[in-house]
């Protein structure tokens, strides 16, 4: 009963979050002996992707290694139309995941010197936050601590948002909203995990390098991670390349139920807080490679996993993570939701365990854990 609690727990915060495969030479796992870690449960994992489509999710893609074996699987449908199965080595949307790229760009500059943690971003970015905001540090933007609000959008619900999905609402504009409010909070008493931390350390990246930020999140990250298929596409509405589609459900008026195609849309706004295109192999990828210190330096590490002391609830790292506790081994996590696809990354710091996935959800911004994405969590966790 602990156990699916705490796995329950975990497939909520994602849900409110909200690969040819060429890999790079990693590291060598632990040794058989070493090993902690149960093989994965490949006909539990099986069990969770069973009977897609259906009225939760349209596709999923899953790869769950570490040093006990590797399990890859896919189920569902390409598209909806045609019924034909789904590419397992597809891309999408990866929402929030980004937050973990943008987090080690930041970090691999700071160990540079040419970004202090303990600085004001105000120092960096001049005149973006209002006088009424106290000094905040960059580290304050990376664990979400800042007290920023939340910038203005295109809109609240989703089919506002829908109406404006290839609309362009830039990040300059984003901050600029949301620097012009009043702070939620004094910085560094509060955790609240929002984009717009995000949306400023990409801004101060461009700032400190001169560079725009998907140039320097592929230099400083992608490249040495080896994420070839992974990509920031700015104002194109499209995933180029091979996708499965994605939707969102609609309850009609007249009781029917409608899945509109979401696919092509516009993510400039969500920037560095969420743009990224990627696929599960390019996830598996980074979360490897990060925790092997091939992005950011040894010397940075301890950033990746520094929780703020001295907040009442605070689960966030500086690394862009998340940090869960299940039956006593430590996760760590991050998740991200678009419309019609929700995704994560999870590990355990030593790398015994990695799971990557994709799901098409068909409510991927709901409040509501996705059953899809809990029945894959509960198997790969075992």
């Amino acid at each position: 009963m602990r156990t699916r609690t705490s796995v329950l727990t975990l497939s909520l915060a994602l849900a409110l979050a909200a690969g040819p495969l060429a890999a790079p030479a990693f590291a060598a796992a632990p040794a058989a002996a070493e090993c902690t870690m149960n093989a994965p449960d490949a006909k539990a994992l099986s069990a969770a992707l069973a009977g897609l489509p259906n009225a939760d999710a349209t596709a999923a893609l899953v790869r769950v290694g570490g040093c006990g074996g590797s399990w890859r699987g896919s189920a569902g449908v390409h598209d909806l139309a045609s019924g034909r199965a789904a590419d397992p080595d597809a891309r999408f949307r990866a929402g929030s995941t980004t937050k973990v790229v943008t987090a080690a760009a930041v970090l691999r500059l700071a160990a540079e010197g040419r970004i202090d943690l303990d600085k004001p971003v105000q120092r960096y970015l001049p005149g973006l936050l209002g006088k009424q905001f106290r000094p905040v540090t960059v580290r304050q933007l990376l664990d979400h601590t800042s007290g920023i609000p939340a910038g203005d959008g295109l809109g609240a619900t989703f089919e506002e948002l829908y109406a404006h999905r290839f609309d362009t609402l830039t990040p300059q504009r984003v901050a600029a909203s949301a620097g012009a409010k009043e702070p939620e909070f004094c910085p560094g008493k509060q955790q609240h995990y929002l984009n717009i931390n995000y949306t400023f350390l990409g801004l101060l990246i461009e700032k400190v390098t001169g560079r725009p930020y998907a140039s320097e999140a592929t230099r400083l990250v992608l490249a040495p991670a080896g994420m070839r298929d992974t990509y920031f596409p700015g104002t194109d509405p499209r995933i180029r390349g091979p996708h499965n589609r994605g939707y969102q459900r609609v309850e009609r008026a007249d009781g029917t139920t409608e899945f509109l195609d979401v696919t092509e849309w516009n993510q400039a706004d969500r920037f560095a807080a969420g743009d990224m295109i990627s696929t599960t192999a390019d996830l598996e990828r980074l979360i490897t490679a990060l925790f092997q210190g091939r992005i950011v330096p040894k010397s940075r590490m301890k950033e990746v996993f520094a929780v703020p002391t001295g907040v009442t609830g605070a689960s966030y790292s500086a690394g862009g993570l998340q940090r869960f506790e299940i039956e006593g081994t430590v996760y760590w996590v991050k998740s991200g939701g678009r419309y019609g696809y929700n995704s994560a990354i999870a590990a355990t710091e030593d790398l015994s365990r990695t799971v990557a996935y994709s799901v098409n959800s068909t409510d991927a911004k709901s409040t509501d854990a996705n059953p899809v994405v809990t029945g894959i969590i509960m198997a790969a966790v075992k």
